[in-house]
């Protein structure tokens, strides 16, 4: 688990990232150009509603046969000369790869971007033990040289804005001239590239996630928009791929499926720049690609899913789309959520890896509008979900006594229609009649949490039922 959890403190966070400025002026970019660039790209796609149903079909079968698929996968590994590591706990992922590293004495290790990296604080571990992991992914490479965990899984650094970026890049690259350019984007990426393409010939080991792991042919797929994952899995002696175990997809056939509705999901791209197979270590007629080829599969609490409420939530592609179109976290940003995953897919994965007790703030910080499933490309029902983790909260006392006892006395007058009418008619006579002066109410006792921030509207002295009934005598 990363050791950086601060999702307890989600009501915190999110005070904190509604009064950052340069947070909100960077978060206008996620609304307004995924959401367009998405509607614009599935809108070009006629058959795209029936390849998200295919999608959602595929991966349910697949976590239905998972054994038999993790079964098929490790013989075409190994048969390709690839070599599988199984991991069911972060530690133990931890450990695998830094046995692989220090096997051939490793100083650098380069990686592609990969959200299973960040959720076992893998660069932390190889730095405690004099290995220096360097992200190479644009985004990851700069929460890196701030010490961030990634804002977004597609878009790690959207948080941030391009004074950020250029104060970033003079602060810590002090051996390139001081007045050099940088208030351009390419004068960026251009010091960016060069910076890494050093890196990257340093570099004794290469670690990459996977987009998916195909049972039929041993292979990894990555997909990126920079070509920074190539470079991380041919260059380097070894190349380790980091994936957990719903990773996996029967054939190439079914990973083509898939790749149809996650680049439109997430950046609106028919597809991503680069689309990269690997199958295996290189071999002896190949002109380039690693000594070794390792594969480490974690479980890290998903096995524990199959089955139950939350299965669903294994059908995940990690396109962002979810976040992409919340309203929560056009507020406030991936950081609130306080560890890796943020949005609606954070919002039920996370409870699910590190427990409701420290994630019980996440599912409750949604406006359950629904349009997080409405754009699922795999269809995961996140509304359901979400619900499902507020009454496990609820089941366990893990909410403020007040929030338990208030939705006692609301379910005891829920099941007794004539007193809850009779009760809901005396609050609202009391309220009419306490605010027909000023028709909204600045304080109320039990109400703190709305009138912090705003008025609260005086009801009309009589309840819509009354009111109706009434209309219905004339």
């Amino acid at each position: 688990m990363s050791e950086i959890v601060t999702s307890p403190a989600f009501k915190e966070n999110a005070r904190a990232a509604l009064a950052d400025v340069d947070l909100q002026q960077a978060l206008k970019s996620v609304e307004v150009n995924f959401i367009a660039k998405r509607r614009a790209s599935a809108d070009k796609l006629p058959e795209f509603e029936a390849l998200r149903d295919a999608a959602r079909d595929i991966k349910d079968h697949t976590l239905a046969h998972l054994d038999l698929y993790l079964e098929a996968y490790e013989q075409r590994l190994t048969a390709a000369g690839g070599q599988i590591h199984y991991a069911v706990s972060a530690e133990e992922a931890r450990a695998i790869i830094l046995g692989i590293c220090r096997k051939v004495d490793a100083k650098t290790v380069t990686k592609g971007k990969s959200m299973v990296g960040e959720e076992i604080a893998i660069n932390a571990h190889l730095e405690s033990h004099g290995i220096t992991p360097v992200e190479t992914d644009l985004g990851e490479y700069l929460i890196q040289i701030r010490g961030e965990l990634p804002s977004h899984i597609i878009a790690p650094a959207v948080h941030l804005t391009k004074a950020q970026i250029e104060a970033d890049f003079r602060r810590v690259h002090t051996h390139l001239p001081a007045d050099r350019n940088l208030e351009e984007h390419t004068t960026l990426l251009a010091e960016a590239r060069a910076v890494l393409r050093e890196r990257f010939l340093a570099a004794d080991v290469g670690i990459t996630g996977a987009n998916f792991l195909v049972a039929e042919t041993g292979s990894s797929i990555i997909v990126t928009n920079e070509g920074n994952g190539d470079l991380s899995q041919t260059l380097p002696k070894i190349h380790i791929v980091l994936a957990t175990i719903e990773k996996l997809v029967p054939t190439l056939e079914d990973a083509s499926q898939i790749l149809r509705v996650l680049a439109r999901s997430a950046t609106g791209q028919e597809m991503s720049v680069y689309t990269t197979i690997s199958t295996g270590p290189r071999r002896p007629d190949d002109p380039d690609g690693p000594g070794e080829y390792h594969v480490v599969i974690l479980d890290n609490g998903r096995s524990s899913m199959l089955g139950g409420d939350f299965q669903d939530m294994l059908r995940c592609i990690r396109c962002g789309a979810c976040m992409n179109h919340c309203p929560v976290y056009h507020a406030v940003g991936g950081h609130a959520y306080g560890w890796v995953y943020p949005g609606p897919m954070g919002a039920v994965l996370t409870p699910s890896l590190i427990g409701v007790d420290k994630a019980g703030h996440l599912p409750n910080a949604s406006t359950f509008c629904g349009r997080c499933e409405a754009v699922c490309p795999v269809r995961i029902p996140l509304p359901r979900m979400m619900r499902r983790w507020r009454e496990r909260e609820f089941e366990r006392h893990l909410q403020p006594a007040t929030m338990r006892y208030g939705l006692a006395v609301w379910a005891f007058l829920a099941k007794r229609p004539r007193l809850y009418a009779l009760a809901t008619s005396a609050a609202a006579f009391g309220l009419g009649w306490l605010g027909r002066a000023k028709g909204r109410f600045r304080s109320l006792p039990l109400a703190g949490g709305w009138t912090r921030h705003r008025d609260f509207p005086a009801p009309e002295q009589r309840t819509f039922q009354a009111q109706w009934r009434g209309r219905k005598r004339r």
